[in-house]
């Protein structure tokens, strides 16, 4: 039955998501956010929001005993509707509030597919979705099997944290028990996994009532991996629609979305085709629009802003209505960015027509590009990225993962 408005409170220990949270106002409702005090001085779209609540720390600093007597004594006067994650690392948070407060949405144990690596990749295998061959970290003559009979290279992967964060890659038996020494007790923590060589795709997407409504595949021309462990200019770029590698990504990534119980939000899944063998392989997903400004390249490219049609379904479920997604447009989209070492670079010499996005982040450079044709959009990136290479570029060393979620 159709509400006048809704209740939502948001969760986001991260800058991110104004457009969500700007597009829930839009529609009517009252709008809450929970987030760090670290981040009160961002640029959150205040006017959009009735009211903003602070935690103390960042994201694991969190204490969830005091956020839920926070929340509680919040919902003594409002009845809360919706509780909404808007980042990976505030699943957690949010499935922990829905499962003590009984409010409807994604509960503790669907949210570890979207959240932990390990139940990702054995509820994948379970459902005959391709995976690299892995093991736990927890039994030692396991990982002495898989070492034994899985050809190295592999990667150490902590199981809870974001993209490539964290990872370590080894190339013999001797190698991979020295860094699981090393790990001590935090290696229950990680998996073990088969590297395989080749392509990193992702998939973009918006589901409701378990239904894929949208889904853009790009691809990354310098993958999550090599940036975090070598520096360098990110780059992704749309795929051509209908060709082999679209329909293949499509069709996999229904088959993840329905084994993992995805009812209805955004989501980001990220795919890889063997240089060897030509296979998908699944490597991960989340239940969120994807960081990186990608869903600014996926708007460039189809018209679909994915942060505003993601509260659009949230408005509509809340409020038992319809949702129609608008008319996708199909062009091409590529994003390039770095790391600047200027805090506000000077980006006015990368002016051909296709620009139309320009990252506004202190120290990076990064640019959006939009075209008809997709060879222009790879034309352009790989004329940026050396631009930014020689005349911007910076490289951070990746911090040490002593946390986790």
């Amino acid at each position: 039955m159709s509400t006048d408005f809704s209740t939502f409170l948001c969760i986001s220990n991260f800058f991110k998501g104004g457009d969500f949270l700007v597009e829930l106002k839009k529609q009517g409702n009252k709008v809450f956010l929970i987030t760090s005090e670290k981040l009160k001085d961002q640029a959150w779209p205040y006017d959009h929001i009735d009211e903003v609540f602070y935690m103390p720390g960042q994201d694991l600093d969190w204490d969830l005993d005091t956020l839920l007597q926070g929340v509680g004594g919040l919902m003594k006067a409002n009845k809360i509707d919706s509780i909404v994650a808007l980042d990976d690392y505030d699943v957690e948070k949010a499935t922990f509030l829905r499962e003590n407060l009984r409010i409807p949405g994604m509960g503790q144990t669907t949210g570890r597919f979207f959240r932990d690596k390990l139940a990702m990749r054995i509820k994948a295998q379970d459902e005959g979705i391709q995976v690299p061959a892995f093991a736990p970290l927890f039994n030692d003559e396991d990982i002495n099997q898989f070492a034994d009979h899985i050809p190295a290279p592999w990667v150490l992967k902590p199981r809870s944290e974001a993209s490539a964060h964290g990872i370590i890659k080894v190339h013999d038996k001797n190698s991979l028990w020295e860094h699981i020494h090393g790990l001590g007790e935090n290696r229950l923590y990680y998996l073990v996994e088969q590297f395989k060589p080749g392509d990193v795709y992702h998939a973009d997407g918006l589901i409701l009532e378990g239904k894929p409504l949208f889904c853009a595949v790009s691809k990354y021309l310098s993958t999550p991996m090599e940036i975090s462990q070598g520096g360098g200019i990110f780059r992704s770029a749309s795929v051509p629609y209908g060709s082999d590698d679209d329909e293949a990504i499509q069709k996999v990534n229904k088959q993840v979305m329905k084994a993992f119980g995805m009812k209805s939000g955004a989501t980001h899944t990220e795919f890889i085709k063997n240089r060897e063998d030509g296979e998908i392989y699944f490597l991960e997903t989340s239940s969120r629009v994807g960081g990186a400004h990608l869903a600014e390249m996926v708007a460039a490219a189809t018209g679909v802003n994915l942060w505003g049609e993601w509260a659009k379904i949230e408005d509509a479920l809340a409020k038992g209505k319809k949702y129609k997604l608008p008319k996708v447009r199909k062009e091409y989209g590529g994003i390039v960015l770095t790391l600047s070492s200027h805090q506000n670079p000077d980006l006015s010499g990368f002016n051909d027509p296709e620009v139309c996005f320009r990252v506004p982040l202190e120290y990076h450079a990064g640019l959006i590009v939009r075209s008809k044709d997709h060879g222009r959009v790879r034309e352009l990136l790989d004329d940026y990225a050396q631009r930014l290479s020689s005349g911007f570029a910076s490289v951070a060393a990746a911090p040490e993962v002593k946390k986790f979620h």
